[in-house]
């Protein structure tokens, strides 16, 4: 009888899954116009898939793809994902719908972000680009949080890799004016999550795919402290769950160690996990080895923190 009820309810439950994602929305960021564009014609959005993984690059309009939680499990929560990809594409099936998934699984509402990657062809500041990006997500899903059943104060930004660069540069550069915003609605996420971060621009510290592609060949000294956000955090700074893997040679250790101590500096909560092995990339891990305990602990801080609702 009891395996019965249990077959019952994972049956039900995957009708739900299945519902959430049927239902899934793109809404554009900036229908009345991108601030700061440069008009290019032969810059065309790019969708391609691997064996393993499925990825977008040059994006020039973009969106935010809403993944409401289920209503039966829904905790009113929500996520803005931003996949990584050393911002010169997104890895937005390993690090952006899988991730929706294991959200929406959890009474979570996953909003995937497809931001801009930076780029001198279609932006006159390709800099602060992508944040401009990751600001007006989260005003949109603040200002249209009643429609879409979330919690205006328990939206959190994620990030993997370059993805967590920009997570952690909107956690401590929310309130930079980067554009002009249409209302008071603030920018500033709840909580951030942050995968195997990008968090300085110095080096050899840094990923220098990403520095080289937010900040050029040869940045000046204001723009490298100003986008190693370990220097940044305030007293301001959300909540930070941090990801990262010591055996990692892509974007090294030391990113997310520095942010951790800014923000206990700073007296603001935070929990790290640093995993002896996984390198990097590895999403939810599955099939990894004590990595692969990320997505739990994940949930266990969002649930004692009080973002999701107790078990």
């Amino acid at each position: 009888m009891k395996r019965i009820i249990s077959i019952t309810a994972i049956l039900i439950f995957t009708g739900f899954m299945s519902e959430s994602f049927s239902q899934a929305v793109a809404v554009k960021l900036w229908p009345e116009g991108v601030p700061g564009s440069i008009e290019n014609r032969l810059y065309k959005e790019r969708n391609w898939t691997t064996p393993e993984r499925n990825y977008y690059a040059s994006v020039s309009d973009p969106e935010i793809h809403i993944f409401p939680a289920p209503k039966a499990v829904s905790s009113g929560a929500a996520v803005i994902i931003c996949p990584g990809g050393g911002y010169t594409r997104m890895s937005w099936g390993n690090e952006g719908t899988s991730i929706a998934e294991w959200l929406n699984e959890n009474g979570i509402t996953a909003i995937i972000l497809k931001y801009r990657l930076p780029s001198d062809s279609i932006m006159t500041d390709k800099s602060t680009g992508p944040l401009q990006d990751a600001q007006q997500a989260v005003r949109i899903v603040r200002r249209r949080a009643a429609e879409w059943g979330i919690d205006p104060d328990k939206i959190g930004i994620m990030g993997f890799s370059a993805g967590g660069h920009l997570a952690s540069t909107l956690a401590t550069h929310f309130n930079e004016k980067v554009y002009e915003p249409e209302d008071a609605v603030s920018a500033r996420p709840d909580f951030a999550i942050l995968i195997y971060p990008v968090i300085t621009m110095t080096l050899p510290d840094t990923h220098k795919g990403s520095r080289v592609n937010l900040l050029g060949e040869n940045p000046d000294t204001t723009q490298v402290i100003r986008f190693s956000n370990q220097y940044q955090v305030t007293k301001e700074t959300p909540p930070a769950f941090i990801v990262h893997s010591t055996n990692d040679k892509t974007v090294p250790v030391i990113n997310s160690i520095w942010f951790y101590q800014a923000l206990i500096k700073n007296n603001i909560i935070a929990e790290m996990h640093i995993f002896q092995q996984g390198k990097h990339g590895y999403g939810l891990a599955k099939g990894g080895k004590t990595e692969s305990q990320w997505p739990d602990l994940c949930i266990s801080w969002l649930r004692n923190n009080g973002y999701i609702l107790p078990l």
